[in-house]
């Protein structure tokens, strides 16, 4: 009687390239963790992702996003504008192509060194007190307009 051997099992695939570390020492990070790490929910991720071109991580042979290191940096880029600086999605888009993804990396930088400076936009508050000055002045203006339909 001959006997059978049973048959290694088929791997499905090999596995993600996530195991390996980066030359920054960094592992690549799939969706959940990566928004985990930014303090987004997965789902705005993938939003992003349609919003932005250069928001385009790798893919693992099971179709699972991979973010490398370098997407996390733009990822933070894109929360900062968003999150902190206060642009709307088109302003973000709009702001980045004027100055720079590069440049724009290179500020995030300097703003993880120092965390307090995050909740400020570069270049302290002068886009803010601007436009308070400008909402006191039209305000102003509403309030002698008023003044006068009164008396009239």
């Amino acid at each position: 009687m001959a006997t059978t051997r049973a048959k290694p099992a088929k791997r499905r695939g090999t596995p993600a390239k996530s195991s390996a570390t980066t030359d920054h020492g960094e592992r690549p990070l799939k969706i959940g963790k990566a928004a985990h790490a930014l303090g987004v929910e997965p789902y705005v991720l993938r939003f992003w992702e349609t919003q932005f071109a250069f928001l385009r991580p790798r893919h693992a042979q099971s179709s699972h996003r991979i973010y490398q290191p370098r997407d996390l940096e733009l990822l933070r880029v894109v929360k900062r504008l968003l999150h902190v600086d206060g642009y709307t999605i088109a302003g973000a888009r709009k702001h980045i192509r004027e100055v720079g993804l590069e440049r724009l990396c290179g500020k995030l930088s300097s703003d993880q060194l120092a965390p307090a400076d995050c909740e400020k936009p570069p270049g302290g508050d002068t886009g803010r007190t601007d436009l308070r000055r400008t909402l006191e002045s039209i305000r102003d203006e509403l309030q002698s307009v008023h003044k006068l339909l009164v008396k009239g």
